[in-house]
């Protein structure tokens, strides 16, 4: 197994990158990661100790090796194991006191807007046959770095709702977000000054037009002219029984002829894969690139509106440097409290690794 570049015999280089005001004792007091000042006596090196055995890419028996040649402490490998284990909440509150102390991003696209694209990384556990771990984000992509990190298990769902929104702030999801209940959340939470921007197919949402009437979107669709501008219709998605629609602004692009065929060739296959019978208005949603989206048409133009949405690209090169830099998907833990705190512990390092980018992203040129 390949292991991360960080040396756990220069974790004060990474140390030094904490906030200040984050005092590590306390911090794993009051998440009773510490009880007893025995063979831990701070928080420093009890996360020295996860970054050993976590990024560090070392196992059980040479973390406990190298915590004594070092004179960090004295364990046994089932002596560090449970000591790292039991961090998991030390470490789950570590992240979210840095991604507190995040600078918040500078204005991308549009002035005044904070731009942030969602996503999520499903990670499986060591021999297992699907996914067990999911990693959510939100990426800011003004400054470069991740606004928020989330660990859950296989069932928490990917959403807009991971991370509270910001006023200003505009998030951008693919399709897996376009849910028209988190979305109005989204918009309440930040009193409607928080927007977003989703793809969506022909499938997504329950549409109505401005006067009630069903919105049947194939036959919208197939009844589009061959123009290659983009075109706008306002409608109505269903949140629930007992709530108000959402409105929103969906804006239809015609895919270019090479990237429609490449579309549409990958449809049987896919098809045969989940064993369903291929349906003619997929088909001819190939052929379209749709977004939704609660910005107004006043300043935000539908050229515009796709560029932003292609911007999300970064968040999906971030999840993959986690992959392929800081080897996160290669868990060697089989137990889940281990594996959680294993996680835990990149996370961790991956924000002090954004913190770092900073330096570099504010220097010439």
């Amino acid at each position: 197994m390949q292991t991360a570049s960080l040396s756990v015999d220069h974790v004060n280089d990474v140390l030094a990158r904490l906030p200040s005001g984050i005092d590590l004792t306390a911090l794993a007091f009051d998440t009773k990661a510490i009880e007893r000042c025995r063979e831990i006596r701070d928080g420093a090196s009890l996360l020295r100790l996860a970054f050993a055995r976590g990024p560090g890419g070392l196992s059980l028996s040479q973390t406990a090796a190298w915590a004594g040649m070092i004179g960090l402490t004295e364990l046994s490998s089932p002596g560090v194991k449970y000591r790292v284990d039991k961090a998991a909440g030390f470490l789950d509150a570590l992240v979210s006191r840095l991604l507190a102390d995040a600078t918040q991003g500078t204005p991308v696209h549009w002035p005044g807007r904070i731009l942030r694209a969602a996503d999520g990384s499903g990670i499986s556990q060591h021999a297992s046959q699907g996914l067990d771990w999911r990693v959510h984000g939100v990426f800011d992509l003004g400054c470069g770095r991740f606004s928020h990190l989330a660990l859950t298990d296989l069932h928490g769902a990917e959403s807009m709702a991971h991370g509270a929104p910001l006023a200003g702030e505009i998030r951008i999801g693919d399709r897996n977000y376009a849910r028209a209940g988190v979305l109005r959340d989204l918009r309440e939470q930040s009193n409607h000054k928080a927007d977003f921007i989703v793809r969506m197919s022909w499938r997504t949402f329950t549409l109505t037009t401005q006067d009630g009437r069903r919105f049947k979107r194939a036959d919208h669709l197939a009844a589009l002219p061959d123009s290659a501008g983009p075109h706008e219709i306002c409608l109505l998605a269903k949140t629930s029984r007992h709530t108000p629609p959402l409105p929103l602004r969906v804006i239809i692009l015609r895919k270019s002829p090479e990237a429609a065929l490449a579309a549409r060739r990958k449809l049987p296959g896919n098809a045969q894969r989940k064993q369903k019978t291929l349906d003619p208005r997929t088909v001819v949603a190939a052929d379209f690139m749709i977004l939704a989206t609660s910005l107004p048409g006043d300043g935000y133009t539908a050229d515009d509106v796709f560029a932003a949405y292609r911007l999300r690209w970064q968040i999906e090169l971030a999840f993959k440097r986690l992959k392929s830099l800081l080897h996160i998907d290669q868990i060697p833990t089989r137990t889940a409290p281990a594996s959680r705190s294993w996680l835990l512990a990149h996370l961790v390092l991956a924000l002090l690794c954004d913190d770092m980018t900073q330096d570099f992203l504010e220097s010439s040129p």
